[in-house]
This record gives structure tokens, C-alpha cells and sequence, in this order.
């Protein structure tokens, strides 16, 4: 039998292991001239359609929803993503006010960590003021014409009112009076009865006066009428209480013009008697010592008494005023 032309090799030799190398390069470069020759057109042919890198040129827009990014969950993802998908808030105000040009524009605002998918909130405030009005406690927007806050009544004038509830007057209070420089009242009353007794027509003087004669007329005006007359005191008829004015024939500012003077002209008694006050004839002997008796006891509670007799201007009333003087002089004539 002849003899096999190749050597046998021994298969754990170093031979054979060069061998089998030699034949596994042998059919690597087969594989590559088969693959180089069945392509086509260009290699670039091969790549795929989107590239996975970082950016995304070989795409075109996508029209999706915009992805709200939390910039507190991964910083990155910020830095990564395309400024053309997330507007800025003016370009949401903007388009918002392209939306709605003639609504209402509700107060807007956007969290300073928007969470996932939340984005630019739009909140409508429950207390309309915040909108529509302006805060009601800004001076340059209070009315021109809202009233002024009334001052504090003094501690004397407080008391004095409560001298005229005991008095049993009946009267209200005044918003202040100024007429010029000097005439005026500050808190100023308008009595319009004493008791019983009416005052005809109401008199407007200061608070002090106002008590000085209801003090006069419950203790001695009525108690004299019931003495010479055996009846009470109607009405008491006043021809002038507040008014701005002078002494006459002279430049001296009347108390009249302070509130603090009134004129009694005539009284009416509960009999339907008038008594006049002016000067009575010789043989009115109740009349005139009425109107004496009334008037001198008038020097106890005024400062200034005049009257019939005095001059032809006090020729048909009573002067009644609180003018303070020096050393507490009284005019009683």
C-alpha cells in the first residue's frame, strides 16, 4: 500500500498550531473581499438614520408637547435640552395676551421650581381689589371728598355735656362754626327746650352758656314766674343767640359773635300770660318785679346783665353773656 503523500502532525505539536491560525486568517480575508464586493453604492449608505450622538440634526422638528424639565432632579437634563422647545415665561405672556386681548388679565406667575409637567400656573385672586381696584388705604387714592376724622372733644366740654343731661336740656351737638377770623364756635350746641320750658326758636351757643342758662331758668326764671304769676314757664322767646357781629358803635367783636350771649325778648307762662321784657308802666307792679327779680339774679350765673334801662338798644331784651373779665368783673345793669 503506498504511502500517504502528507506527513501526519501530531496535534498538540507547535505546528499545528500555526497551522490552524494561518487557516483562521485565511478565511477572515475571504470574508472581507466578499463583503467589500457584494456593497452597493456608498458605505455611508450603512449608517443609521438618526444619529445617536448628541445632537439630533438629521431630524426634523418634532411637533410633540413641550417636556417641562425639573431643574432640581437632574441639572443636566437642563443643560441638554433645546431652548426652541420650552418658551420663556414672556414668550407665554406674550402669546396669552395675543390670545386674550379684550379679557380680563388675571394675575400670572410662575413657581420658582415648576414640578414635572406643571409649568407656568395662572392664578386668579379671590379678593377683587388685587385686580380691579386700587388698595383703599393709599392716600393718593382716597376720595377728595371724604370727610375728615372729628377731633377729640376736650375733657371740659365732655363734662359740660354732662352738666346739661343733668340740667334736663335738650339739645345736639354741631359740627364746628367759622365765620371769618374771629367769630365761630368750636363744639357748639343747639338747645331747643330746658326741661318743660321750650326755647323758641333753639338756640345755638356754646356748651358753658347752654349751662349757665338752663341753670338760670330751672332755678330762678320758673320759680319767680310761679311766685308773682302761680304758674309755669312755657316758652322763653329769644331774638338772638349765635351771630357774627360787633357791639354796636364800636370795633369791639359782640359775644354773640362766640356764641356765648343770648337775648331774651319775651316769656310766655303756661296761663297763655306773655310778659314782655321791656320797661313796664308805673302801675305794673307784678311785671316789673318779675323782670327785676329775674334779672338780678341773673348777675349770679352771666357776667353780663343788660337790659331795659341800660341803654335805648336793650330797651325790649334781656342781655345774657359769659364774657370773662378781669378779676371776675360783672356787668350787671
Amino acid at each position: 500500500m503506498a504511502a500517504d503523500s502528507r506527513a501526519t502532525i501530531p496535534v498538540g505539536s507547535p505546528r499545528a498550531s500555526r497551522q490552524r491560525a494561518l487557516l483562521l486568517a485565511t478565511a477572515l480575508v475571504a470574508a472581507g473581499l466578499g463583503l467589500s464586493s457584494c456593497t452597493s453604492g456608498d458605505v455611508f449608505a450603512l449608517q443609521p438614520a438618526v444619529d445617536v450622538g448628541s445632537q439630533t440634526a438629521s431630524l426634523g422638528p418634532v411637533a410633540a408637547a413641550p417636556v417641562m424639565v425639573d431643574p432640581q432632579s437632574d441639572p443636566a437634563l437642563v443643560a441638554q435640552a433645546d431652548p426652541a422647545i420650552e418658551p420663556t415665561l414672556d414668550a407665554q405672556a406674550a402669546q396669552f395676551e395675543e390670545i386674550q386681548p379684550d379679557a380680563p388679565q388675571p394675575v400670572q406667575t410662575a413657581s420658582l421650581a415648576p414640578a414635572q409637567g406643571r409649568g407656568m400656573q395662572t392664578l386668579v385672586p379671590s379678593n377683587p381689589y388685587m385686580v380691579a381696584y386700587p388698595k383703599l388705604d393709599d392716600p393718593s387714592n382716597m376720595p377728595q371728598s371724604a370727610p375728615m376724622r372729628p377731633a377729640v372733644i376736650p375733657a371740659d366740654e365732655v363734662d359740660c355735656r354732662s352738666d346739661l343731661k343733668k340740667l334736663d336740656v335738650t339739645y345736639r351737638d354741631l359740627p364746628p362754626i367759622r365765620d371769618g377770623a374771629a367769630c365761630g364756635i368750636d363744639y357748639p350746641v343747639k338747645v331747643s327746650a330746658i326741661g318743660s320750658v321750650q326755647m323758641k326758636p333753639a338756640a345755638t351757643v356754646t356748651c358753658q352758656m347752654a349751662a349757665s342758662f338752663a341753670a338760670w331758668t330751672k332755678r330762678d326764671l320758673v320759680p319767680a314766674a310761679r311766685l308773682r304769676y302761680f304758674s309755669g314757664v312755657k316758652t322763653i322767646h329769644q331774638g338772638s343767640s349765635y351771630s357774627c357781629r360787633k357791639i354796636a358803635g364800636s370795633r369791639t367783636l359782640s359775644e354773640h359773635g362766640k356764641g356765648n350771649a343770648l337775648d331774651i325778648m319775651r316769656i310766655e307762662l303756661n296761663s297763655g300770660r306773655d310778659i314782655d321784657v321791656e320797661k313796664p308802666g308805673l302801675f305794673a307792679f307784678r311785671t316789673r318785679g318779675f323782670l327785676n327779680t329775674i334779672r338780678a339774679d341773673g348777675c349770679s350765673y352771666f357776667n353780663t346783665v343788660l337790659g331795659p334801662g341800660y341803654n335805648y338798644d336793650h330797651r325790649n331784651h334781656f342781655h345774657f353773656d359769659i364774657k370773662q373779665r378781669r378779676n371776675g368783673y360783672r356787668a350787671c345793669r
